[in-house]
């Protein structure tokens, strides 16, 4: 099955600041999203998750590697720029942020149809949209002000006013962050009906496993730059690989195991290790004192959803 969004050997590189290197925020990485998948990007903060998450959607450009979506390679052009993201909409954390006050809903909704040239009937569009997101009745809403709702209420708006472009696939960046925990589940559950009821596809990006167990069919575990475990939920959440996917579980409520707290300084972009990258906080490593961690470098995943979990690791086989 063709992809609907792809990443080959992607690279962002930021300039080097103060006389430090350039940080490599990406650092080749290979993923797919399938149509009517969802699937979960998940790792700590500062891993490259949310730039990677921009690069898929055009906002920032790769120094290195390509954006495909359905097969084609993105373009820089603002007409290339345009085509795409009519079809991949990107829904941002803070909903807040992300709506002018000075909108009401039905011109924010309103905003992508109108660049887009989707003029006609566009009240139908917006209330259609706004339904979809589970504000119903639209009118009803319509005429509101990002002040006069909540924060559940405001991140259905932004995923209508994506929804309104009818969208191949959404790259939602911590969609659900900055919502209180009784709002979560809600749009964790509308999205999973978007991509039951309209086969739509999502790259959902969090720090949160929990999330990830909850919605995502495969699961990609992301490391200073680079994905380092990748398979299905089942694979990489029940039977962890990679010793940072399984660090990263083990302080998890309920999880049964010992948490597991790494060492070291925080991980650096603009000073990457030799080596396999995550050696210095490993704690595997520390336990094997293998040298093969530091010396020889790992290959990138491949990011083929046909081939069984993968984890870019020297220790496990």
């Amino acid at each position: 099955m063709k992809p609907v969004l792809e990443v080959r050997d992607l690279m962002v590189t930021y300039p080097p600041r103060r006389g430090a290197a350039p940080a490599r925020a990406v650092d080749g990485v290979n993923l797919q999203v399938r149509r009517g998948e969802i699937v979960a990007l998940v790792g700590e903060s500062g891993c490259g998750k949310s730039t990677l998450a921009r690069a898929l959607v055009g906002l920032v450009k790769p120094t290195g590697g390509q954006v495909l979506g359905d097969g084609e390679p993105l373009g820089y052009s603002a007409a290339a720029l345009k085509a795409y993201r009519r079809h991949t909409q990107l829904v941002l954390q803070d909903p807040g942020g992300a709506l002018n006050p000075r909108q009401n809903v039905f011109d924010a909704v309103a905003e992508g149809p109108r660049l887009h040239g989707l003029t006609d009937r566009l009240g139908e569009r917006v209330h259609a949209a706004l339904a979809r997101a589970g504000l119903r009745p639209p009118e009803e809403f319509a005429g509101r002000f990002p002040h006069e709702m909540s924060g559940g209420q405001q991140q259905r708006v932004v995923i209508a006013g994506a929804l309104a472009l009818d969208p191949s696939v959404i790259v939602a960046d911590e969609p659900v962050a900055s919502l209180d925990a009784s709002v979560r589940g809600e749009i964790l559950k509308l999205i999973l009906e978007l991509r039951d009821s309209l086969g739509l596809s999502a790259l959902v990006v969090s720090h949160d496993l929990g999330l990830a167990w909850n919605i995502a069919d495969r699961v990609a575990v992301m490391y200073l730059g680079r994905i380092v475990e990748t398979g299905t939920v089942e694979e990489v959440l029940l039977r962890p690989k990679h010793p940072y996917t399984r660090a990263l579980l083990s302080v998890l409520p309920d999880s049964g195991e010992r948490p597991v707290l790494l060492t070291g300084e925080p991980p650096d972009p603009a000073a990457v290790p030799g080596g396999c990258r995550f050696h210095p906080r490993c704690p595997l490593r520390a336990a094997e004192q293998d040298t093969l961690c530091d010396s020889r470098d790992l290959p990138v995943l491949t990011g083929d959803p046909s081939r069984s979990s993968l984890a870019a690791c020297h220790l496990v086989h």
